[in-house]
């Protein structure tokens, strides 16, 4: 059994080796303390990259979006926001997959789940689809041009990458759900699937 220090190291490992074959260019901090943990080259611009283990939970990875410190009060746990870190990076061992996710998906949430199969009941809306941040799909809309097309989600006729990756459309609805009282969780995936 890893200790979560042991867990945050693999994550890091797999996911700079999962950067590193697409060609990215990988920088790490030579200090502690900051809120991300590498950071990605994608030529005219850095993302600040947060790495964290995807623990499977039955048919879904859960992700924790959030850091966990002891302090003198006890645990401090503390979610991340888009004005500390770009891009919050899983990595999952069992799958041996990474995946990136977007701060208007993470930021101040504690968890995300990342659905791998159709769910039992047939629910589409307010799902989290593994696929959709799959790593290699997901940092191509981040402006890496030497990363290919998207072939699972090409194979499936999406197209070369899904809908919840044109950003400013995305966190534009789910900030609009949010002010209106709906929960964005529940419905910020199913305008996409509408339109």
């Amino acid at each position: 059994m890893l200790s979560p220090d042991q867990k945050g190291a693999v994550a890091e490992l797999a996911i700079t080796h999962h950067a590193a074959r697409l060609g990215i260019g990988v920088l790490r901090p030579l200090t502690d303390g900051l809120r991300y943990d590498l950071v990605f080259d994608l030529g005219d611009r850095l993302l600040r990259v947060q790495c964290k283990w995807a623990a499977r939970r039955g048919d879904v990875l859960v992700v924790p979006c959030r850091s966990c410190r002891r302090s003198a009060q006890g645990f401090s746990r503390r979610p991340y926001s888009a004005e500390e870190v770009d891009l919050l990076a899983a990595y999952s061992l069992e799958l041996d997959r990474s995946y990136l996710i977007s701060p208007c998906v993470f930021s101040g949430r504690p968890s995300i789940q990342l659905r791998l199969p159709p769910a039992r009941n047939n629910q589409r809306r307010g799902i989290n689809w593994a696929e959709d941040f799959d790593f290699a799909a997901t940092i191509r809309t981040w402006g890496h041009s030497s990363v290919g097309r998207a072939s699972a989600w090409h194979a499936e006729g999406h197209g070369f990458e899904p809908r919840w990756l044109h950003l400013t459309r995305y966190c534009a609805n789910r900030r609009r759900h949010a002010v209106d009282g709906e929960d964005p969780a529940a419905v910020m995936h199913a305008d996409f699937l509408d339109e």
